[in-house]
């Protein structure tokens, strides 16, 4: 990697380390969701950088992937454990972070929450140049299961490229069977989920983030202007949020034209099958010859 895109990296995770935490300033009882989305993606604007995918805010069982509508009323409450997770890149570099908020300091959100830090500051202290990946992920469920808890066993943290938020291999939150390696130069995310259920992830819900895979174009029947607005995300994931400025009833039927011929991805928010509480932490990694940076801190 060059010297020009390791501080392009350094730079795009100033910005979310800073808009990270701010947003989760603004988590507290009677908050809202979107408007706590849409201020941490204001403030990656503000300091130059540009979204890497919609900020998104999933509560207690929900693990992962619940992204406001523009329309959504959803506010926060106390006892609430709150995960705020947000991508940057700066000329498609990207960088992911993510934490949880114990909404109120209740003492039954505070090992959930503790346990995701800790694993993942286990993870860092095992990654570095060569280590085999699922030393990486023993490290995260050991120290889960320190603390009676487990891991969310299909979720897991990724690989990032340029205009990609996940590339293989995958970094699992426990071991498994795989050669696999850190290699120099490997940007990757490490993400701990942890929960006192039974650590498995379903589908729940309507989708609010898309992606449209880049390739050629086929846009016969389309709104120009909105499929001009999802081709300029260069493959990057996207949010109702996005399209604001178009007329509903049209970002409606693109989207289910674009889905109906096989060309947009969508995801559904990702609930603790059980229904238990989850709690997240994330930082984006950068190995080198000597050993790690932590380029989200």
């Amino acid at each position: 990697m060059s010297p020009s895109v390791l501080e392009t990296l350094r730079e795009a995770g100033r910005v979310a380390a800073a808009a990270r935490d701010m947003g989760a300033r603004l988590i507290v009882p009677g908050a809202s969701l979107r408007e706590v989305c849409e201020a941490a993606e204001h403030e990656i604007r503000r300091r130059g950088a540009a979204i890497a995918f919609p900020a998104q805010s999933s509560r207690n069982h929900v693990a992962a992937h619940y992204c406001p509508s523009p329309e959504d009323q959803t506010v926060y409450a106390e006892g609430d454990l709150a995960k705020l997770d947000i991508g940057v890149h700066i000329d498609g570099y990207v960088v992911d972070t993510a934490l949880t908020v114990n909404v109120g300091d209740r003492p039954e959100g505070r090992r959930l929450v503790e346990a995701a830090g800790a694993a993942l500051e286990a993870a860092i202290a095992a990654a570095g140049p060569g280590v085999r990946v699922r030393r990486v992920s023993a490290a995260i469920e050991a120290t889960l299961r320190r603390y009676e808890l487990r891991p969310m066993r299909n979720l897991c943290g990724h690989h990032v490229g340029r205009w990609t938020v996940h590339c293989p291999p995958p970094i699992p939150n426990v071991p498994e069977e795989s050669e696999d390696r850190l290699v120099v130069g490997a940007v990757l995310a490490i993400e701990p989920f942890a929960t006192d259920g039974l650590g498995l992830v379903a589908e729940e819900g309507a989708p609010e983030v898309f992606r449209l895979p880049p390739g050629p174009r086929n846009g016969s029947g389309l709104e120009p202007g909105i499929l001009a607005a999802l081709e300029a995300r260069n493959g990057l994931p996207f949010a109702r949020r996005d399209l604001a400025g178009f007329p509903r009833s049209l970002v409606e039927e693109t989207l289910a034209a674009l889905l109906a011929r096989g060309r947009l991805s969508a995801y559904a928010p990702l609930v603790e099958s059980s229904g238990r509480a989850v709690a997240q932490a994330e930082h984006t990694l950068y190995v080198g010859s000597e050993g790690v940076e932590v380029l989200t801190r």
